[in-house]
């Protein structure tokens, strides 16, 4: 798994950008080994709003976008084990960590 950060100039400053994308390193290395999809590149864009956000709100918005684009295993009738894709198109399944409501 390899992932990515991304924080527009719109957000703010370097500081700011920069404070964001720490933010996001740290949500990563808490949620990305145990929640990410393997194989996967993973894309974390900070949006505006997401420097005041409380960490745990943060933490729990990541959370949900990985359970989102994660690959369910379902039984099958047969007794294997298939796995169902994400039907969501990719650009609509991307995690907007930050984003305010």
């Amino acid at each position: 798994m390899r992932i990515g950060f991304t924080v527009t100039k719109k957000i703010g400053n370097a500081v700011v950008r920069n404070r964001m994308k720490r933010r996001l390193r740290a949500l990563a290395r808490e949620l990305l080994a145990e929640r990410g999809v393997a194989g996967a590149d993973h894309v974390l864009i900070g949006r505006n709003g997401g420097v005041e956000r409380d960490y745990a709100l943060l933490r729990t918005e990541l959370g949900k976008a990985f359970r989102k684009v994660t690959p369910q295993a379902v039984d099958t009738p047969a007794g294997k084990v298939a796995t169902l894709a994400n039907t969501t198109t990719p650009a609509k399944a991307g995690a907007q960590v930050g984003k305010r409501p």
